[in-house]
C-alpha cells in the first residue's frame, strides 16, 4: 500500500512538473505589469519580474539574472522604451521567434503627453472630463510589436524623457485593455491553455470594474482638494478618477528638480493653500520636507510601483487602492 501510494504521488508530481515545464516562459519589466500577467497565467505558470518594485525603472541596471530571464523568454511584456530605454539593448538579444509586446504601443489606449512645467499650466485637465475615452486609437504605427528596435518620433530626441508619459499602468481602464492583449499573446504562444487565459482575463476585468467603483468611493470626499505629487507620474490615475494634481516636485522621469522648480512649487503650496504634498518611497523625501516647511500642508507617501506589496496577481488592485487611500488620508 505504501509503495503504491508513493508511486501514485511520484506520478502526480511528475505530471505536475511537466505541466509547469510546458508553460510559456514569460518575462515582465515592472511589478504592476507582472501582476496583470500573473492574473492571466494563474493556474498555468508564473512570469519572471525584471525590476523589483523597490527600484526605480528610470534608473535600474540590468543584472545577469535579468539578462538570463530575457534570453530564455518565449514572451516579454514591457511598458516600452518611454519608461525603460535601457531595456532596448537586452531585448535585441532575444531569439527571433520570441514575442515582445510594448504595452504603450497596443491599440485601444490613449497615450498622454508629459505635462511640462512644475505647475502643469499647459494641461489644466479640461481634456480629462470624459473618463471613458480610453478607447480612442492612437499610434497605428505600433501595430507590429516586433519593431521594438526602431526609433520613433525622431523630432523629440532632445527630450530628457520619452515621447509620452509612460505611467499608463495607473489607469485601470488601460489595464483592462492590456489584460485582453496579454491573454491573446499568451494564447498565440500556448493555444492549449487559451481557454484558461481568456477566462482569467474576463475575471480580472470584472474585478477591475469593482476596484474602480471602490476607488471612486474613496476619492469622492476629496475631489476638489489641492495636492502636489512628488513626480509627474499620476495623470492617468487622475484622468480615470476625475482628480487633478496642482503640480509636481520632479518631472515625469523623476530627475532631480532645479532650485527654481522647487521654489515654484513651494510658492504654489503657500499661495493656494495646497493641503497635501505627496512623497514616494523610491525617492528623496527631503525634497518634500523642503517644500512643506513652514506651511500647513500635510504629507503622505504614495507608491506607483508597489514597493511594500507582495508581487503576484493581487498586487495591482492593492496598488491602485492604496494610491487612493493614502491620498485621501492626507487631507
Amino acid at each position: 500500500m505504501s509503495n503504491k501510494f508513493l508511486s501514485t504521488t511520484s506520478a502526480f508530481l511528475l505530471s505536475t512538473s511537466m505541466l509547469v515545464a510546458d508553460a510559456p516562459k514569460v518575462t515582465v519589466d515592472i511589478a504592476p505589469v507582472h501582476s496583470l500577467v500573473s492574473k492571466i497565467m494563474n493556474g498555468v505558470g508564473k512570469p519572471d519580474l525584471i525590476i523589483p518594485a523597490g527600484a526605480s525603472p528610470h534608473e535600474y541596471q540590468l543584472k545577469p539574472s535579468n539578462a538570463k530571464a530575457l534570453e530564455d523568454a518565449d514572451l516579454v511584456f514591457w511598458i516600452g522604451e518611454d519608461l525603460t530605454p535601457w531595456l532596448e539593448k537586452g531585448l535585441s538579444s532575444l531569439a527571433q521567434d520570441s514575442s515582445i509586446t510594448a504595452l504603450l504601443g497596443v491599440d485601444g489606449i490613449e497615450l498622454l503627453s508629459f505635462r511640462e512645467g512644475a505647475l502643469f499650466e499647459a494641461h489644466d485637465h479640461d481634456d480629462h472630463d470624459d473618463h471613458d475615452d480610453h478607447g480612442k486609437k492612437k499610434h497605428d504605427d505600433h501595430d507590429d510589436h516586433d519593431d521594438h528596435g526602431k526609433k520613433k518620433h525622431d523630432d523629440h530626441d532632445d527630450h530628457a524623457h520619452g515621447d509620452h508619459d509612460p505611467h499608463a499602468w495607473l489607469s485601470p481602464q488601460i489595464a483592462k485593455v492590456w489584460l485582453n492583449v496579454i491573454a491573446a499573446k499568451l494564447s498565440e504562444a500556448d493555444p492549449d491553455n487559451a481557454g484558461k487565459y481568456f477566462s482569467n482575463a474576463k475575471l480580472a476585468r470584472d474585478n477591475m470594474d469593482s476596484l474602480v467603483s471602490k476607488v471612486n468611493s474613496i476619492l469622492d470626499p476629496i475631489r476638489e482638494k489641492k495636492f502636489v505629487v512628488f513626480h509627474d507620474a499620476y495623470q492617468y490615475f487622475e484622468k480615470d478618477f476625475g482628480i487633478s494634481a496642482s503640480g509636481a516636485i520632479s518631472m515625469g522621469d523623476a530627475s532631480d528638480p532645479s532650485p527654481a522648480r522647487l521654489a515654484e512649487i513651494r510658492k504654489r503650496v503657500v499661495d493656494e493653500a495646497v493641503e497635501c504634498v505627496l512623497a514616494e518611497p523610491q525617492y528623496n523625501q527631503g525634497l518634500v520636507k523642503a517644500v512643506v516647511e513652514g506651511t500647513n500642508a500635510n504629507t503622505a507617501v504614495i507608491d506607483p510601483l508597489g514597493v511594500k506589496l507582495e508581487s503576484g496577481p493581487d498586487l495591482y488592485e492593492n496598488l491602485i487602492r492604496n494610491l487612493a487611500t493614502n491620498l485621501a488620508k492626507c487631507f
